[in-house]
């Protein structure tokens, strides 16, 4: 019989790694797992609905009008000149993609746990199916948005420009920085429970320090250094600028959130790899 030393184990899961011992190219190696659980996501969610599909057009659309009465008409906010509608909208679908991954990658080990504990796959698998999976909602909202923007421009009131094409780039710098801050979180909420209470108020507080209901033009210029410490504000000022034309952007208003969005996830996964090593024990 041959001796176990000897044997070509096709896989070998080991209990103690080094701290930059990531195993990224098993994510390869499980690509169908993801495909598998980022269909059940997207499909399951409102399966049992009686609208089903339609919540993903008509969540942003009740949304946006609320904001448009709330802060449009009744607290008269700026919009630097675009229409009420699709400047919150612009906004409500950054905010809506960004928020939605960072709570649910937060909450990872906490709401897989039972299959975290009976079977072996990379645990990375999960925030990656939660954003992808969110992903694909955005684009469903990010075509509603569209329409809008193609209506207004057709009644000339904004001017979209060749900036658009950048869009994809920007939601990939959204989805970097939402799943590297949601590691962060989900490694400390495995020890500290109160986190979890925290997290959504939390979330909603730092809406009203990036400029989703409002310009950066409109923030005193006492204020603007505090909050362009905030990565996400160039990525909101572009949404605008490109399929509103209002305000203003410039390729090195990029230059911050790159290097966060690389930063942020880079951590987030080292603590991440961490804490999965030993998070059934306390959570």
């Amino acid at each position: 019989m041959q001796k176990q030393e000897d044997q070509d184990w096709d896989l070998v899961i080991k209990g103690h790694t080094s701290l930059f011992d990531l195993r990224l190219g098993e994510l390869w190696n499980y690509r169908d797992l993801l495909v598998l659980f980022v269909r059940r996501d997207f499909v399951t969610v409102y399966k049992q609905t009686i609208l089903g599909p339609l919540w993903f057009f008509i969540q942003p659309l009740l949304t946006t009008i609320t904001f448009t009465i709330i802060f449009g008409n009744v607290a008269q906010l700026s919009t630097d000149g675009a229409p009420k509608l699709v400047f919150y909208m612009a906004g409500i679908t950054l905010w809506s993609y960004f928020s939605t991954c960072l709570t649910n990658v937060s909450g990872v080990f906490n709401t897989n746990a039972g299959i975290f504990g009976k079977v072996y796959f990379p645990r990375l698998i999960m925030p990656l199916t939660i954003v992808i999976s969110n992903l694909m909602k955005f684009f469903v909202q990010f075509l509603l948005f569209v329409g809008f923007v193609i209506y207004f421009t057709m009644q000339d009131q904004i001017t979209p420009n060749n900036w658009i094409l950048l869009t994809p780039f920007i939601i990939i710098l959204m989805a970097l920085i939402s799943m590297g801050i949601g590691l962060i979180l989900s490694a400390m909420t495995t020890k500290y429970k109160d986190l979890n209470h925290l997290i959504g108020f939390g979330i909603q507080l730092f809406m009203y320090a990036t400029p989703v209901i409002y310009p950066s033009s409109s923030v005193p210029e006492n204020y603007a250094w505090i909050v362009n410490l905030n990565p996400l504000v160039g990525l909101f000022d572009y949404m605008r600028y490109a399929y509103l034309g209002v305000g203003s952007f410039s390729l090195q208003t990029l230059v911050y959130p790159i290097l966060f969005s690389i930063g942020i996830l880079f951590l987030g996964v080292l603590i991440f790899n961490k804490t999965q090593k030993t998070f059934m024990d306390t959570v």
